[in-house]
């Protein structure tokens, strides 16, 4: 089953802005981001807001807890939860994180990076392939935040997610504020990732705030918290994305120090304004180009 978001600004739906969403008929927002694992229980308060709103809104559903990455076995339980939550919802999108979260019964709460190497490839798309049997849909997978690298990986990470995609049939999910993150953790180039990444892959864009520190050495570190907004340098890799596509659905992410509905609505419309303009520009194009044919 193909199913497709609009290609508009979405925010992570919060408990706390419930109420806010419902009074105002006319919310500029295009879709709602949910985490899986915060709707797994049978019914409550949650499946009764999220039901309300799946009315109103696209939905993307956004796993952070199979651990497709991990050397192990996918959980076969996680794995059925997860499928029971899409056939309730019928979410217009699915993603995961390249990363793992769990070994040995063990469950971690960070999504933890692993070696590109041909082995962690073929394991990595088993793990997708199995998600996707199993749940009947093609799913989005998320590039990374990274804070250290393996001596032992022999294949770049864009390289890797495009071999993902061609091996498995899988979508991509681009978080941004993750390639801004890494680049400057590693002294990298976050255009030239940008510019070799599979961008006809992209599903959904993911937009979010990082925190600013120093390593140990007194290099710049930085986090991604999810506690603040989107930085400039961020908005501006976001904007050359997306002169470079047709409009994608944009997400803010924003889970920690959670503000408040106005200021996260705002947020989402800079990321919607950014689509509008390239929309009208393309528009703009195709008219001129199919004037000068004629």
């Amino acid at each position: 089953m193909t199913t497709r978001l609009p290609a508009g600004a979405g925010v992570g739906f919060k408990p706390e802005h419930f109420d806010a969403i419902l009074a105002d008929p006319a919310v500029p927002i295009a879709f709602l981001e949910v985490h899986a694992e915060n709707y797994m229980g049978a019914g409550g308060r949650p499946h009764a807001q999220l039901a309300a709103l799946r009315e109103r809104f696209a939905l993307s559903l956004h796993g952070v807890g199979l651990s497709i990455g991990g050397e192990a076995p996918l959980d076969r339980a996680h794995l059925a939860r997860l499928k029971a939550l899409i056939e309730r919802y019928r979410p217009e999108s699915f993603s995961e994180h390249l990363a793992w979260s769990s070994h040995g019964g063990a469950f971690f709460g960070d999504l933890l990076p692993l070696p590109y190497t041909p082995a962690t490839l073929r394991r990595v798309g088993d793990h997708i392939a199995e998600v996707q049997d199993t749940l009947g849909r093609r799913m989005l997978l998320e590039n990374p935040s990274t804070y250290v690298r393996f001596e032992e990986s022999t294949i770049g990470e864009v390289d890797f997610l495009g071999r993902l995609v061609a091996r498995t049939g899988c979508g991509l999910l681009l978080d941004i504020n993750n390639v801004f993150v890494s680049a400057v953790n590693h002294g990298t180039d976050a255009r030239a990732y940008l510019a070799d990444f599979p961008l006809e892959a992209v599903g959904e864009i993911h937009l979010g705030g990082h925190d600013e520190d120093i390593d140990d050495s007194g290099a710049p570190l930085l986090i991604d918290a999810h506690g603040s907004p989107v930085a400039d340098p961020v908005w501006a890799l976001f904007t050359e994305v997306i002169a470079r596509t047709d409009p994608l659905p944009s997400l803010i992410e924003w889970d920690n120090d959670v503000p408040a509905w106005p200021t996260l609505c705002a947020e989402a419309a800079r990321a919607g304004a950014v689509l509008a303009r390239h929309a009208t520009s393309a528009a703009a194009s195709s008219a001129a180009a199919s004037s000068v044919a004629a």
